[in-house]
């Protein structure tokens, strides 16, 4: 049996990013949850680990040891128009919630393989 868990986050505005990451994710806030100094989100299905968010006085001060890789496009095998077109239109959805595009990593030279993009705050994630 699986352990139950949660990923724990730092943040300068615990509420903003766990609003981002909600619409990233499809996750919902956690219900009862309610501290001005952190901020908790739930997948709504209840399979996904539960996420906190919690007010840190110091900035980010580094490239990110661990990262969320959204999987938009579903399991392989793709159609790769159609593909890059999901991953595209989610970033560009992302870039006006308040995350910023970093660089695309394709596979080759045509075919797109991700778009590296950070949150906010500055934490790297990918969308595929």
């Amino acid at each position: 049996m699986a352990t139950h868990w949660t990923l724990g986050c730092d943040a300068a505005d615990p509420h903003r990013l766990a609003a981002f990451w909600c619409l990233a994710l499809g996750y919902v806030p956690e219900p009862g949850y309610d501290d001005p100094h952190g901020a908790s989100i739930v997948d709504p299905d209840g399979r996904g680990p539960a996420i906190g968010f919690l007010r840190v006085p110091e900035a980010k001060a580094a490239k990110n040891r661990v990262h969320v890789d959204l999987r938009v496009a579903g399991e392989p095998p793709w159609d790769l128009a159609q593909r890059e077109r999901l991953i595209r239109a989610r970033a560009t959805e992302l870039t006006a919630a308040g995350a910023s595009h970093v660089r695309d990593e394709s596979y080759g030279e045509q075919q797109l393989a991700h778009v590296v993009m950070t949150d906010p705050e500055g934490n790297e994630f990918c969308i595929a």
